[in-house]
């Protein structure tokens, strides 16, 4: 999205604050096991990871503590604590955040350095598939969402910082740091 079309930080942040996200909804932690269950799948006992883009009630976050995985959180709006980025995960998720990013570079340049040699970067976004379609796509019309993602997207990445390229599921990447 051009930068001029954005919204500002305080209109953003509101639009999130309406998001309901509640961690006990099951509907919602059914939605998030598309990430969770085939990254807990690939992770080793004891693994410790960063939910990036958490949000205000990071349910991802408690679901990977319940399943006894230690967890980090970070949200520039909602978990701004900048110690969580200065230190390095086994693994780093971001559920429906990367399609937020106004800087999207600088962004998967961080979480490379944030992630350890042979950890996981797990995405899910909705691809980009149909650019006919494009215009009237919903994903499209949320004011927040300013940059989207094809599979290519995510296969040009993993060439760039050597990573290894998974799609377990519709709309969801892992991402293994090889070196």
């Amino acid at each position: 999205m051009a930068p001029q079309s954005r919204l500002t930080a305080g209109e953003e942040k509101h639009i999130y604050e309406l998001h309901e996200n509640d961690p006990e909804d099951a509907g919602y932690r059914r939605f998030l096991s598309k990430l969770a269950n085939p990254l807990t799948e690939r992770l080793p006992p004891g693994a410790e990871g960063l939910d990036f883009g958490c949000g205000p009630g990071p349910a991802l976050a408690g679901m990977l503590q319940e399943a006894g995985f230690a967890m980090a959180l970070y949200d520039p709006y909602f978990h701004p604590d900048k110690a969580s980025l200065a230190r390095s995960y086994d693994f780093i998720t971001c559920t429906e955040v990367v399609e937020h990013l106004c800087e999207p570079a600088e962004v998967f340049s961080l979480l490379d350095r944030l992630l350890r040699p042979g950890g996981w970067l797990g995405i899910m976004t909705c691809f980009q598939t149909d650019d006919e379609r494009f215009d009237n796509w919903h994903y499209r019309r949320d004011p927040t969402h300013v940059v989207f993602y094809r599979q290519a997207t995510f296969e040009w990445l993993a060439r760039k910082y050597g990573w290894t390229l998974e799609v377990p599921v519709k709309d969801v990447v892992l991402l293994r740091k090889d070196r």
